[in-house]
């Protein structure tokens, strides 16, 4: 079945149609319908319009290309499951949420809550504006996107970046098997709390980076204006360059050829349990 040039703005306009092709529809207008796509599931949409609440909910096997989701587009894509996003706007807040295998390319993505409680979620070439991006999501994983938020990552399991640029206030928060490869990192107290996490060629920046953290991995990064850092942590850590200041790790190792100051903890213990190493 294909739909072509269609302007609605009906409740459940195409509720549990399947093995369907849209395109160039518009979803607008007084009514204010809600949930266009409904309990669908094997569809193409390409070249839409959206401007009403809910639009896509329980689909199977659906591709979105070249199409536009406005702000009123609230809650956008909820309860999916193989979906592919490609060259759209999505600017409703509360994209994604609770989906499963998602590849998203391409797009330009302005959205609170972005993301949340999904699982398999791949995002490429992309910008992401958001405020909660990923809260309490697992197998995430982002490629040359750059990403501006507030708090990044936090409650993810097994999540990796790779040449990715993240401007954020707090990022990686008791995250789990995150890695992050070739990416520059701009954030006040990453990855406080987290588990098995690995940086590697990493450009990172912003105060008191690594506390409590357990089995962080750092390997050919560099820091600026990174001071207090690895307190309380269990660390394995090569930087190049300088550190600020290094403020009571227990366990590991740290390289750097340069440290400002190595501080004991701030419960004013006085035993610096890790190995410093200057090079």
């Amino acid at each position: 079945m294909t739909y072509t040039n269609i302007t609605t703005d009906k409740e459940r306009a195409f509720f549990g149609i399947s093995n369907a092709s849209v395109s160039n529809c518009r979803f607008e207008g007084p009514e204010d319908g809600e949930s266009a796509f409904k309990e669908t599931h094997d569809l193409t949409i390409d070249s839409c319009f959206f401007d009403l609440r809910y639009p896509i909910w329980h689909t199977k096997n659906t591709t979105l290309s070249n199409s536009e989701m406005t702000e009123k587009c609230r809650a956008a894509l909820w309860y999916d499951e193989d979906v592919k996003v490609t060259d759209c706007i999505l600017h409703g807040p509360k994209v994604f949420r609770d989906c499963k295998n998602v590849v998203v390319e391409n797009c330009d993505i302005v959205s609170d809550e972005f993301a949340w409680s999904c699982d398999n979620i791949t995002i490429i070439n992309s910008k992401i504006e958001s405020v909660y991006p990923f809260l309490m999501s697992k197998n995430v994983k982002l490629i040359n996107c750059k990403i501006k938020a507030k708090y990044m990552c936090q409650y993810t399991k097994n999540c990796t970046l790779d040449n990715c640029e993240v401007e954020t206030k707090d990022a990686f928060w008791e995250c789990e098997n995150a890695k992050m490869t070739n990416c520059r990192i701009n954030s006040e107290y990453v990855a406080w709390h987290s588990y098995n996490s690995e940086f590697v060629n990493c450009s990172i920046s912003g105060t008191q980076p690594f506390c409590y953290c357990d089995n962080l991995v750092l390997r050919k990064c560099t820091m600026s204006g990174c001071d207090f850092s690895f307190e309380k942590s269990s660390v394995d850590v090569e930087i190049i360059g300088k550190i600020d200041s290094v403020r009571g790790p227990v366990s590991g190792i740290i390289k750097a050829d340069e440290i400002g100051e190595i501080l004991p903890s701030s419960d004013g213990n006085s035993e610096i349990e890790a190995e410093i190493i200057i090079k």
